[in-house]
Protein backbone atom coordinates (compact mmCIF):
# COMPACT_ATOMS: atom_id res chain seq x y z
CA UNK A 1 0.00 0.00 0.00
CA UNK A 2 2.41 2.11 0.65
CA UNK A 3 4.74 1.90 -2.56
CA UNK A 4 1.43 2.86 -4.24
CA UNK A 5 1.03 5.40 -2.70
CA UNK A 6 4.35 6.94 -3.81
CA UNK A 7 3.02 6.99 -7.04
CA UNK A 8 -0.61 8.03 -6.34
CA UNK A 9 0.44 11.17 -4.13
CA UNK A 10 2.97 12.38 -6.78
CA UNK A 11 -0.06 12.37 -10.02
CA UNK A 12 -2.61 13.77 -7.56
CA UNK A 13 0.12 16.44 -6.64
CA UNK A 14 0.59 17.28 -10.49
CA UNK A 15 -3.10 17.47 -11.15
CA UNK A 16 -3.55 19.74 -8.77
CA UNK A 17 -0.42 22.16 -9.46
CA UNK A 18 -2.47 21.88 -13.13
CA UNK A 19 -5.63 22.63 -11.45
CA UNK A 20 -3.99 26.28 -9.93
CA UNK A 21 -2.17 26.95 -13.55
CA UNK A 22 -5.79 26.34 -15.38
CA UNK A 23 -7.72 28.64 -12.87
CA UNK A 24 -4.69 31.37 -13.27
CA UNK A 25 -4.69 30.94 -17.36
CA UNK A 26 -8.67 31.39 -17.05
CA UNK A 27 -9.14 35.02 -17.63
CA UNK A 28 -6.89 35.47 -20.24
CA UNK A 29 -7.32 32.96 -21.98
CA UNK A 30 -10.34 34.69 -22.74
CA UNK A 31 -9.21 38.66 -22.94
CA UNK A 32 -6.19 38.45 -23.48
CA UNK A 33 -4.41 35.89 -25.17
CA UNK A 34 -6.53 35.00 -28.30
CA UNK A 35 -5.14 38.87 -29.02
CA UNK A 36 -1.80 38.25 -29.24
CA UNK A 37 0.20 37.70 -32.16
CA UNK A 38 1.03 33.64 -32.18
CA UNK A 39 3.25 32.02 -34.84
CA UNK A 40 2.13 29.57 -36.66
CA UNK A 41 3.15 26.67 -35.02
CA UNK A 42 0.58 27.51 -31.98
CA UNK A 43 -1.60 24.32 -31.36
CA UNK A 44 -5.24 24.50 -31.22
CA UNK A 45 -6.20 25.45 -27.78
CA UNK A 46 -7.35 21.84 -27.10
CA UNK A 47 -4.59 20.54 -27.38
CA UNK A 48 -3.08 21.74 -23.98
CA UNK A 49 -5.03 20.24 -22.04
CA UNK A 50 -4.67 16.95 -23.63
CA UNK A 51 -0.64 17.57 -23.71
CA UNK A 52 -0.65 18.55 -20.26
CA UNK A 53 -2.58 15.55 -18.56
CA UNK A 54 -0.56 13.29 -20.13
CA UNK A 55 2.77 15.23 -18.80
CA UNK A 56 1.25 15.21 -15.73
CA UNK A 57 0.53 11.84 -15.24
CA UNK A 58 4.21 10.89 -16.77
CA UNK A 59 5.69 13.40 -14.25
CA UNK A 60 4.09 12.00 -11.20
CA UNK A 61 5.08 8.29 -12.07
CA UNK A 62 8.55 9.83 -12.74
CA UNK A 63 8.49 10.71 -8.99
CA UNK A 64 6.98 7.41 -8.18
CA UNK A 65 9.88 5.19 -9.96
CA UNK A 66 12.81 7.34 -7.93
CA UNK A 67 10.46 7.85 -4.46
CA UNK A 68 10.45 3.45 -4.57
CA UNK A 69 13.81 3.32 -5.90
CA UNK A 70 16.40 1.39 -3.29
CA UNK A 71 18.87 3.93 -3.89
CA UNK A 72 19.04 6.15 -0.60
CA UNK A 73 20.30 9.48 -2.50
CA UNK A 74 17.12 10.65 -3.66
CA UNK A 75 16.45 13.63 -2.39
CA UNK A 76 18.35 15.82 -4.79
CA UNK A 77 16.29 14.33 -7.84
CA UNK A 78 13.32 15.30 -5.94
CA UNK A 79 14.25 18.92 -5.48
CA UNK A 80 14.42 19.06 -8.47
CA UNK A 81 11.21 17.56 -9.40
CA UNK A 82 9.46 19.51 -6.91
CA UNK A 83 11.67 22.54 -8.49
CA UNK A 84 9.84 21.78 -11.78
CA UNK A 85 6.97 21.82 -10.54
CA UNK A 86 7.13 24.75 -8.91
CA UNK A 87 8.60 26.23 -11.94
CA UNK A 88 5.61 24.90 -14.34
CA UNK A 89 2.92 26.78 -11.91
CA UNK A 90 4.98 29.90 -12.12
CA UNK A 91 4.74 30.69 -15.81
CA UNK A 92 1.18 30.38 -15.83
CA UNK A 93 0.84 33.03 -13.53
CA UNK A 94 3.53 35.24 -15.05
CA UNK A 95 2.41 34.28 -18.65
CA UNK A 96 -1.19 34.65 -18.15
CA UNK A 97 -2.46 35.95 -14.90
CA UNK A 98 -0.01 38.86 -14.77
CA UNK A 99 0.89 39.11 -18.30
CA UNK A 100 4.55 39.12 -18.20
CA UNK A 101 5.78 37.60 -21.33
CA UNK A 102 9.48 38.28 -20.69
CA UNK A 103 9.23 36.80 -17.01
CA UNK A 104 7.54 34.02 -18.23
CA UNK A 105 10.24 33.37 -20.65
CA UNK A 106 12.61 33.45 -18.21
CA UNK A 107 10.84 30.67 -16.24
CA UNK A 108 10.62 28.23 -19.14
CA UNK A 109 14.35 28.53 -19.50
CA UNK A 110 14.47 27.65 -15.92
CA UNK A 111 12.34 25.51 -16.34
CA UNK A 112 13.39 23.13 -19.09
CA UNK A 113 17.21 23.48 -17.27
CA UNK A 114 15.54 22.03 -14.31
CA UNK A 115 13.59 19.66 -16.17
CA UNK A 116 16.96 18.15 -17.73
CA UNK A 117 19.00 18.34 -14.45
CA UNK A 118 15.98 15.93 -13.30
CA UNK A 119 16.56 13.60 -16.11
CA UNK A 120 20.21 13.06 -15.39
CA UNK A 121 19.95 12.84 -12.05
CA UNK A 122 16.25 10.61 -12.15
CA UNK A 123 18.60 8.36 -14.60
CA UNK A 124 20.60 7.06 -11.04
CA UNK A 125 17.42 5.74 -9.90
CA UNK A 126 15.25 4.81 -12.33
CA UNK A 127 16.05 5.05 -16.35
CA UNK A 128 12.31 4.90 -17.37
CA UNK A 129 12.12 7.99 -14.51
CA UNK A 130 14.35 10.05 -16.44
CA UNK A 131 12.85 8.70 -19.94
CA UNK A 132 9.50 9.58 -18.49
CA UNK A 133 10.12 13.03 -19.16
CA UNK A 134 11.15 13.13 -22.33
CA UNK A 135 7.49 14.40 -23.92
CA UNK A 136 7.37 16.89 -21.22
CA UNK A 137 10.63 18.46 -21.78
CA UNK A 138 10.11 18.46 -25.76
CA UNK A 139 6.35 20.29 -25.10
CA UNK A 140 8.81 22.46 -22.72
CA UNK A 141 10.97 23.24 -25.37
CA UNK A 142 8.16 23.95 -27.93
CA UNK A 143 6.30 25.87 -25.62
CA UNK A 144 9.80 28.35 -25.15
CA UNK A 145 9.11 28.69 -28.80
CA UNK A 146 5.90 29.65 -28.56
CA UNK A 147 6.38 31.97 -25.31
CA UNK A 148 9.90 33.86 -27.37
CA UNK A 149 7.20 34.44 -30.11
CA UNK A 150 4.76 35.92 -28.16
CA UNK A 151 7.59 38.34 -26.21
CA UNK A 152 9.16 39.62 -28.87
CA UNK A 153 6.15 40.19 -31.20
CA UNK A 154 3.64 41.52 -28.57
Amino acid sequence: MKKTLLFILPVVLCFAVGGVSAAAMAGSLKTWYPFLVKPALTPPGMAFPIAWSIIYLLAGLSAGLVLTSHRTSRRTAMTLWFAQLLLNMMWSFLFFAFRLPWAAFADIVLLAAALVLYMIFAWRHSRAASLLFIPYLCWTLFATYLNAYIAVCN
